[in-house]
């Protein structure tokens, strides 16, 4: 966003106390109280207002005497007191003078000669931005740049102060002083500008495409997989690589205390930046080693090598003998991670690495996380939704900043002395030159919580479609309403240029649909209950017989047809071709109906149980 939250944090401390010593009739706690009121009152409104204020450019720097390729420096200006043109060709090249050795809050501070058609550079502190500019306004400066050591503030004054100054004047920070003269020399012009930010960014078209790709293929593949575990039993033809991981259903406790963690995270991570991004960092690198595994296995398996296993040890993970192709695979992927741990700040092309690993753990939770019901999904995805509103609209007005927590976590504070950045999000780089690319964020962020929490709802429609055989309709619906919803988003960024939160707009989105898609099909209340997962539907004792000639098992101790007491049954044999035996479980496939606990017998009502070899459940990506 091109505008500081800084900017508004100075109008919204001034603005209460104008207001009350107007009020000097009121006694003293009736000034107070109306103070308060004023300032709950007014706070949304100043803080949109007094944010045009302050807003991002750019200096270009060039040696004079032809040296290096000019590079654009971030500068943040107040464009009441001048304009900036927006194209770098209007600006003119002047000389760049460091006068940072003085402070220039009097007379005695300027040169002998002043500073005729110069910029100067001159040192942060002491008296007032005013008073600095009007004597580099004095001695014939065509600009000011104020060098800071400290997070960049809005140079702000007073109206009267606004009128009488017709030169830019804007804030520099240390480090790109120093770099500058050590890039360029001592002899350098520069230019001020502020190009037009874009209404959107082409590299939301990536993030768009990874986070619908990411939540469709999730969905799919975690409803796939809890279906067919439920509905088929499994050959275990690998021994312990084949057996799949167990799926966590979350239970009403369960979002409560994931809540109450993901809050405290928060805040300690907005206090103890510096401590904690590194344990995060570490987190990352383990559980996306563990997610790539996961998704990279079913595909590894299919390879005609490799299939021996390590010899017979005592050793904690390897006395289960793996094969030898899953032990490549993992050192593979503990390999992916370190180098993307060693080179994370590579920002030319660690992002990749860093979208590889992101997508592969959200696969990973998509898989491993259940919803049993659509009460749960409606639950976790209202109480996210008002922690992410929370922590990005609310928590401006509760910081000494005025920044958000959200915002402020996810991007990274200013005032970081590790310039470490959290991992837990899709990244892309930004795609067009912009002050707000140079300045204050050069990615374009989407947080692995707007992925998962509304892609855990996805599986849910997906594992349902199949119990109901509906043809993926409420998959199909969700996950466009996924894609509609982050459009949305994307728009709303475009327009308030702020961080927003895209839980806001996805989960009105995807809960809706789902529900008129289950009151348009007349299901809303098996949907809500998720009847067939949460419990089994009614058994249906016997299933009509296929097309094929299959029949089901037989009891010994039961006959197909009662014979009256006094008839004896028939012993005469058939003939051997008509005469076929009772197939086993075995015999007929993983579909016939065995008569065991968590056979599809038990789970299909009597409008289900007929079975055709074509009718498969759901495979698994």
């Amino acid at each position: 966003m091109r505008m500081r939250s800084a900017c508004a944090a100075r109008g919204l401390k001034a603005f209460p106390g104008n207001i009350c010593r107007r009020l000097r009739w009121a006694p003293a706690n009736m000034a107070a109280a109306a103070e308060a009121a004023l300032a709950r009152l007014v706070a949304p409104f100043l803080l949109l207002a007094a944010q045009v204020a302050c807003e991002y450019g750019m200096v270009h720097v060039a040696s004079k005497n032809g040296g290096p390729k000019g590079k654009d420096y971030c500068i943040l200006y107040n464009p009441q007191w001048a304009h900036l043109p927006h194209d770098l060709s209007k600006a003119p090249p002047l000389q760049l003078r460091n006068w940072t050795a003085s402070l220039l809050c009097s007379a005695a501070d300027l040169p002998t000669h002043g500073f005729r058609d110069q910029i100067p550079l001159v040192a942060r502190g002491n008296c007032t931005f005013y008073e600095k500019v009007r004597l580099a306004q004095g001695s014939g400066a065509r600009g000011l740049l104020i060098v800071s050591r400290e997070r960049l503030v809005p140079p702000g004054g007073n109206k009267t102060q606004y009128d009488e100054i017709a030169i830019p004047v804007a804030l520099l920070s240390y480090r790109d002083m120093l770099d500058i003269f050590r890039r360029f020399g001592r002899a350098v012009q520069a230019s001020l500008y502020a190009p037009n930010e874009p209404v959107l960014d082409y590299n939301m078209v990536i993030i768009f495409i990874m986070a619908v790709g990411t939540v469709a293929i999730g969905g799919y593949w975690a409803g796939s997989r809890d279906v067919k575990k439920r509905y088929m039993k499994h050959k275990r033809d690998d021994g312990l690589e084949k057996q799949e991981d167990e799926a966590v259903d979350v239970t009403p406790v369960m979002t409560c205390v994931f809540v109450v963690m993901c809050c405290s995270m928060l805040v300690l991570l907005y206090h103890f930046y510096d401590f904690l991004v590194y344990v995060v960092i570490g987190i990352f690198c383990l559980a996306s080693a563990t997610g790539l595994y996961s998704c990279l296995a079913p595909c590894v398996r299919r390879l005609p090598f490799g299939e021996c296993r390590v010899p017979s040890n005592s050793l904690p993970y390897f006395h289960k003998r793996p094969q030898v192709r899953m032990l490549l695979l993992a050192l593979f992927c503990v390999a992916v991670s370190v180098v993307w741990g060693i080179f994370r700040n590579e920002d030319q092309w660690a992002w990749v690495l860093q979208d590889a690993l992101g997508i592969a753990f959200c696969l990973y939770m998509l898989r491993t996380i259940r919803l049993p019901t659509f009460k749960a999904c409606t639950l976790l995805l209202l109480v996210l939704f008002l922690y992410d509103i929370f922590f990005v609209f609310i928590t401006p007005f509760l910081t000494k900043s005025g920044s958000s927590i959200m915002v402020e976590v996810a991007t990274g504070p200013s005032d970081s002395a590790t310039r470490e950045k959290l991992p837990m999000v899709l990244k892309v780089p930004r795609l067009n030159s912009s002050p707000l690319a140079l300045c204050d964020r050069p990615f374009s962020l989407l947080g692995f919580g707007d992925i998962l929490v509304p892609g855990l709802l996805v599986a849910y429609c997906h594992r349902f479609d199949i119990q109901v055989q509906s043809s993926r309709v409420y998959f199909v619906a969700c996950t466009i309403a996924y894609g509609v919803g982050l459009l949305v988003t994307f728009v709303a960024l475009a327009l308030m240029q702020r961080g927003q939160p895209a839980l806001l707009y996805l989960v009105p989105c995807t809960l809706v649909t789902s529900c008129a898609v289950a009151l348009w099909r007349r299901e809303l209340g098996v949907f809500w209950t998720g009847s067939g997962f949460a419990k089994a539907l009614p058994p249906s004792p016997w299933a009509p017989a296929p097309a094929d000639g299959l029949q089901p098992p037989k009891d010994p101790a039961t006959p197909l047809s009662p014979q009256p007491p006094s008839e004896e049954p028939a012993t005469s044999p058939r003939p051997a071709e008509q005469s076929p035996e009772p197939c086993t479980p075995e015999e007929m496939g993983p579909r016939a109906p065995t008569g065991e606990p968590g056979s599809l017998a038990e789970h299909e009502g009597p409008d289900q149980a007929q079975l055709h070899p074509v009718a498969q459940p759901g495979t698994v990506a």
